[in-house]
């Protein structure tokens, strides 16, 4: 069966991971790491969209940030050397305050994607959503067996919680054009694997295919 057609709105919810301001804004974490946020930026207007849907639709919508508590005791010894081999070491200080620490502006979503009232938050200190947190708890609760996966990078912090959600017994949709990456081959690459061995990682869809289906109140 084509997951859009088991696709129920009652048991979905979407997932926005890691639109924040270190990742999104040139003055953040990942500019000074030597990324290039344009192809990341293009995910915003999409997950807008998508966001207008859900909630007009009422899906259950959760919020993801990556970061660290502010003595980095929650940030492994080999990711803190790997971010200062990159010029852009966590908890370094930046414009936007120390890099990837929780409390700090850059760790703070950006303007356009902001949570609304009553959406969940889930900070998490690794790539998954699911690592460290209570994610799972939260969808179990509330009785969520389906996921529509959105945000950035769709080769890293996507591409992690879409795995984990997989062998957690999740039916995933990620959002082909809701997701991006500093780099279209890995983006592009991180898409075509989903779909091996039959859908082994969920199924691709697009913004525009779900908020319409959203609209209509029926996923067909």
């Amino acid at each position: 069966m084509n997951l859009l057609e088991a696709f129920v709105v009652e048991k979905t919810a979407l997932l926005v991971i890691d639109m924040q301001r270190d990742f999104l804004d040139p003055r953040g974490y990942a500019v000074k790491a030597g990324l290039d946020i344009k192809p990341l930026q293009a995910a915003i207007a999409p997950i807008a969209r998508l966001l207008d849907a859900a909630r007009a639709a009422g899906l259950m919508i959760v919020h993801t940030r990556e970061g660290h508590v502010p003595d980095l005791s929650d940030c492994p010894p080999y990711k803190l050397a790997r971010s200062r081999n990159a010029g852009a070491e966590i908890g370094s200080a930046g414009p936007l305050g120390r890099l990837l620490v929780r409390g700090e502006p850059g760790h703070d979503f950006i303007d356009e994607l902001r949570p609304a009232a009553g959406e969940i938050v889930i900070d998490k200190p690794g790539y998954s959503a699911f690592a460290h947190t209570d994610l799972d708890h939260r969808l179990r609760v509330r009785g969520i067996d389906t996921l529509l996966l959105s945000g950035i990078t769709t080769e890293v912090c996507v591409s992690s919680t879409l795995r984990d959600a997989v062998d957690r017994g999740y039916q995933c949709i990620t959002i082909g054009d809701a997701c991006a990456s500093g780099s279209r081959d890995l983006h592009d690459a991180a898409l075509r694997m989903i779909a091996v061995e039959g859908g082994i990682f969920g199924t691709v869809s697009s913004s525009d295919k779900i908020a319409a289906a959203l609209g209509r109140g029926t996923i067909a």
